[in-house]
């Protein structure tokens, strides 16, 4: 465990702990409020997100936008990361042991984040924080609370591009976190 973000993000500069680091162009390490409530936690980088190092910021990053806009959460509030931090070719799930290579940087980013919400952006999210047993179907919009945070899973953005009518539980589960939130800051 690195007890601070630069030695944690030179620990990962050259990272090679599994095949994905031969297609990058970028890790996407992650970005945001380093203090944050909330952290969001996705599967992995896309196409745009590999190209710039950033995440969330292609087509299914621009839906969360929205998403923040409408619920009043300014982006820079947040703390916004990936199961694994390269891409996996033709943005497809990554294999367990590509996981498996990236939780221990995903884990200090939230030992160092400290975020009191984890919203789970999706079935790999889901299943390697929480544990395979989960199912993202049956999991999400309900609290899940452990080791002092709430985690709430939901739809990955990308899901809602490919089914519009997952769209209305996006955003009734984004409001929870966002309710949950407000009483985070007044129980301070």
């Amino acid at each position: 465990m690195y007890e601070t973000w630069e030695e944690l993000e030179n620990s990962i500069k050259d990272c090679k702990k599994c095949k994905l680091c031969q297609g990058r162009h970028s890790i996407v390490f992650g970005e945001g409020n380093k203090k944050a409530d909330i952290m969001f936690i996705g599967e992995g980088p896309g196409a745009d997100e590999d190209s710039q190092g950033i995440p969330f910021v292609g087509k299914a990053g621009q839906l969360m936008n929205k998403a923040f806009q409408g619920l009043g959460i300014d982006r820079n509030t947040v703390y916004i990361a990936n199961v694994v931090k390269c891409r996996p070719p033709s943005n497809r799930v990554p294999e367990e042991e590509e996981a498996t290579a990236c939780l221990d940087y995903l884990r200090n980013q939230v030992v160092l984040v400290k975020p009191k919400i984890i919203v789970l952006l999706g079935s790999t999210a889901l299943k390697n924080i929480l544990g395979k047993n989960y199912g993202i179907t049956a999991a999400r919009g309900k609290w899940i609370e452990q080791k002092e945070i709430s985690y709430m899973p939901t739809w990955h953005p990308a899901a809602l591009l490919r089914d519009e009518n997952k769209k209305i539980e996006f955003w009734k589960d984004l409001k929870q976190v966002a309710k949950k939130q407000e009483d985070i800051i007044q129980n301070k």
